[in-house]
């Protein structure tokens, strides 16, 4: 790679190490990169072939997931090595069960990228929609390993498309094939020269279906939502979203409310209750017949909340206040209208959703009081908004089906 690429990644490499004196997560991470290659050495089977696949967290996780597992079912004398950058992928998906082994990936420098493709001499590497590391790239395209990038989606504003973005642009070019969610992506990648390219779509959508379809029974949700005229899913919240959500709630006697806040530390949960003016409870100590007779539920735990949505009648989604909105797709299967803040512009589909109004978007209370007043007095158009998320979500399934028909005769050629 570039000598100032090489000199940033050795800049980043100083950076985690004085990060990792102040922060928790960062110092599992520089501990997970530090232990990576030890783990691999005792756990890679060198006479097996692995695929690797890297995600850089738990979204990226998710959306590949469909995809592992397909090509789990499908090849099981097939290894499977999962990679993370982000601690909040790797600590909660490192037992994954669907895998050979699961790993930190080792930063991006010479010395160790070789080292690493030494010990796990992949016979495939996917990558997941935002990951482009120069000298792996660099390196399996060297040792002419087929190579993707799944559920990619480009922008004019990032830096490939720049002048000053050659670097970038040659890191596009390792790729054996680029599979993309929409038209706009495969344009620009053209622009750039870039045609090996095919327009999947998203595999979200493939495992948010998934999700629903194996959905479980939450006893004390099924209870609260019993004769519930109306009741709204408040996922991955942050404060920002509850100032907009909890006083519109505490003044609607004819609404219930489920909230599933992004983070569930007690100071959090307690600065929910205490902005609460309606009876509320929590669903790791409340018994079904408590939850029955609460206005809100609060799901104080992890992983509940894809399961919590299927509970609800209006969506909301968190982030959009913030850094970016969370995962919409995992609320619209449901076939509920979607409700989020503005700081969507990262995802297609709330583009798509809120085009065919299945979803709404606000930057003031004002349209806030405007979206809930019409869904909860037309239901009508509750009902149709809600059917217009599911019709969308639906309409577009099959982008692990095009991905796996694609490497299925590598993968057939190595069992």
């Amino acid at each position: 790679m570039n000598p100032l690429y090489n000199l940033g990644m050795r800049a980043f490499d100083a950076g985690i190490s004085l990060g990792a004196l102040k922060s928790e997560k960062i110092k599992k991470l520089r501990k997970g990169q530090k232990e990576a290659l030890d783990y691999l050495r005792g756990k890679i089977q060198s006479d097996k072939p692995y695929v690797w696949i890297h995600a850089a967290s738990l979204g990226e996780f998710e959306q590949g997931r469909p995809l592992i597992e397909k090509i789990r079912r499908e090849n099981p004398g097939i290894k499977i090595l999962l990679t993370f950058f982000s601690p909040s992928g790797y600590e909660v998906r490192k037992n994954f069960s669907e895998v050979d082994a699961v790993c930190y990936l080792p930063l991006d420098v010479k010395s160790r990228v070789k080292e690493f493709l030494d010990i796990v001499n992949p016979c495939m590497a996917v990558f997941v929609k935002y990951e482009f590391w120069g000298n792996y790239l660099q390196e399996l395209k060297r040792r002419s390993v087929p190579t993707y990038i799944i559920s990619s989606i480009f922008r004019p504003s990032q830096i490939f498309f720049k002048p000053w973005g050659v670097m970038f642009r040659n890191m596009l070019r390792c790729y054996t094939h680029v599979y993309v969610q929409d038209e706009r992506s495969r344009q620009l990648l053209a622009g750039i020269e870039v045609t090996n390219v095919t327009i999947a779509g998203d595999t979200r959508f493939d495992r948010v279906t998934d999700i629903m379809r194996s959905c479980v029974d939450i006893p004390q949700a099924s209870a609260f939502v019993d004769k519930a005229p109306v009741t709204i899913v408040a996922g991955s919240t942050w404060p920002p979203d509850e100032d907009y959500l909890i006083p519109y709630f505490n003044s609607h006697p004819e609404l219930k409310l489920i909230i599933a806040p992004h983070e569930v530390e007690p100071k959090r949960l307690a600065d929910i209750e205490r902005k609460l003016d309606r009876k509320s409870c929590r669903l790791s100590s409340a018994t079904p017949e408590e939850a029955r007779e609460a206005d809100c539920l609060i799901i104080d735990g992890y992983g509940k909340l894809s399961s919590t949505y299927s509970y609800g009648d209006i969506a909301y989604v968190g982030g959009g206040f913030g850094v970016s909105i969370h995962n919409i797709n995992e609320a619209a299967v449901y076939g509920m209208p979607v409700l989020f803040g503005p700081n969507y512009h990262k995802f297609k589909e709330a583009y798509d959703l809120i085009d065919v109004k299945g979803a709404f978007t606000f930057s003031d209370n004002a349209r806030f009081v405007e979206i809930l007043d019409r869904l909860l007095t037309d239901k009508e158009y509750l009902a149709e908004c809600g059917e217009n998320a599911a019709r969308y979500v639906k309409s577009k399934l099959g982008a692990t089906e095009i991905i796996y028909g694609d490497i299925k005769p590598l993968l057939d050629s190595l069992a």
